[in-house]
């Protein structure tokens, strides 16, 4: 297991992260999981021996019960919370009244003393907004996520599922204003969907911005277990079609990666995330799993190496099509590089 920073910061997190979205299953996230607590704690042990120290969770998974099995898991295991980095996130709905989501400073205030609370802990590491608030200035949202680090409840901020317009608006608020400013982005990133290249990588990298990555497998369709023949009555795709992709193009991304796999005696998953891992501009891979012997695979990415005629290979049955003005800037950029 590699350790990378953090963006632009001096904290060191697991090239792998443990996702959390399994744990519990409460409304509407029983389509991803209902992992009772002694199986949490076993996924959680088997990730930290295998050297994760990077846990993400955010308070509406499972309505909170994914924050509180975390928690739980961290103290039944013995292990030491101050080796660990916990990441979870605000914005989402959590009450029923008109101030029960978003990212006011009531709300965001309100949240992490529930999160921290649920997670059993004094701080957390990586306090993330969950996604923009039209409804509130970011001013406002940045000054209460400043105030929680000011006060010693929160270490870094970040943000997820933003666009590279309202990160940049933020970090020159933060700038002006003397704030904390966003350290990380999470955000949805498979080699089946590569949207973020266009805008937010060019961002993520000229700021020093740190890139978590969700749903690395595209929601299950990258595990293997699909292809444009074999449909599957198993995972998360039969019951929770999410995130979109364009399936006919990953069918032949699969069929790919699957001859390297075959080739590598690794597995289409495997291929998947190592071709993230190689990614320069991402920071850490999340990965979720029901069953132990998900996440042993999930966790064994970390040995595949790709080569560079392999990563052309994908590359090339994966690539974007060119849109403006990204083809524009590339053309006349030519003569400068």
């Amino acid at each position: 297991m590699k350790y990378n920073l953090l963006g632009n910061t001096g904290l060191k997190v697991s090239e792998l992260c443990l996702g959390t979205m399994t744990f519990g299953g409460r409304g509407m996230w029983t389509a991803i999981g209902t992992l009772p607590q002694e199986q949490v704690n076993a996924l959680v042990k088997q990730s930290v021996d295998n050297g994760i120290n990077f846990i993400d969770t955010a308070n509406i998974y499972s309505e909170g019960l994914s924050e509180k099995m975390t928690g739980q898991a961290i103290r039944d295991l013995g292990l030491n919370r101050d080796e660990l980095v916990i990441a979870t996130k605000v914005r989402g709905k959590m009450g029923e009244g008109p101030n029960g989501s978003g990212l006011s400073r009531k709300h965001i205030l309100q949240q992490a003393d529930e999160s921290l609370a649920r997670l059993n802990t004094d701080y957390i590491d990586l306090y993330q907004i969950h996604g923009f608030d039209p409804a509130t200035p970011m001013q406002e949202t940045l000054e209460a996520l400043d105030s929680l680090v000011k006060s010693g409840k929160v270490r870094y901020i970040g943000c997820s599922n933003l666009a590279a317009w309202h990160i940049v608006k933020a970090l020159g608020i933060s700038a002006q204003e003397h704030l904390s400013k966003f350290v990380s982005l999470q955000a949805y990133y498979t080699i089946a969907g590569r949207d973020l290249e266009r805008e937010l990588v060019p961002m993520l990298l000229d700021q020093n911005i740190g890139l978590m990555v969700w749903s690395p497998l595209a929601g299950g369709l990258l595990s293997g277990k699909y292809s444009r023949k074999a449909e599957t009555n198993e995972g998360r795709r039969v019951n929770f079609d999410f995130p979109p992709v364009n399936k006919e193009k990953a069918y032949d991304i699969v069929d790919v990666m699957r001859s390297m796999a075959d080739d590598k005696k690794a597995t289409v998953a495997q291929i998947a995330l190592a071709w993230l891992l190689h990614q320069p501009v991402v920071t850490t891979v999340i990965i979720g799993a029901n069953k132990p012997h998900q996440l042993a695979d999930n966790l064994d990415s970390v040995k595949v190496q790709l080569t560079a005629g392999e990563m052309d290979q994908l590359d090339q049955v994966s690539k974007l099509t060119p849109e403006y003005p990204g083809w524009m800037i590339e053309r006349q950029g030519a003569d400068r590089k």
